[in-house]
């Protein structure tokens, strides 16, 4: 199928490429194909582009690559919204945020998880406990900066 999208033009998806959305992604429930696209070869970040609307897409990325200690408790009626079997592998991914005026302010929506059964290669986002940030924020302030005077401008860089 050909795929059209504001930032990478016009591709090519085969079938074993997308990813199915049954409920939806919160807020876009009337959109539910998608498939991932390299942000570019050396970084981390993922696109999640929909396949439906060419301007919907999200940059996603694996929450142990910036917070090891994140577990999650999927519920049985997610399992069963995506066909999860015993053998099945699951990934889970976190929806980031990345303010135009500051691309180093990147948070991650670490509330709403997305989890993608890679044999059935359907998806769910989860909505878990209110304990969880949606706005968790991926760059630690080092220590040297966190001593820094308020007017001073602190330093973040991306690896």
């Amino acid at each position: 199928m050909k795929c059209r999208s504001t930032r990478f033009g016009t591709f090519e998806v085969s079938d074993d490429q997308l990813l199915v959305f049954p409920s939806g992604i919160l807020g876009f429930p009337d959109w539910t194909k998608y498939v991932i696209l390299d942000h570019d070869t050396d970084a981390p970040f993922k696109w999640l582009q929909c396949v439906e609307e060419p301007h919907l897409a999200f940059v996603i990325l694996d929450p142990a690559l910036f917070k090891p200690d994140y577990h999650i408790t999927i519920t049985a009626d997610a399992l069963i919204e995506i066909q999860k079997l015993e053998d099945d592998e699951l990934s889970v991914v976190t929806i980031l945020t990345i303010p135009s005026d500051d691309p180093t302010a990147v948070t991650a929506n670490l509330r709403g998880p997305l989890v993608m059964n890679h044999r059935t290669r359907l998806c769910k986002q989860l909505v878990l406990p209110e304990e969880l940030p949606t706005r968790y924020p991926l760059f630690a302030v080092a220590p040297a900066a966190a001593n820094q005077s308020p007017s001073q401008p602190l330093q973040a860089s991306a690896r």
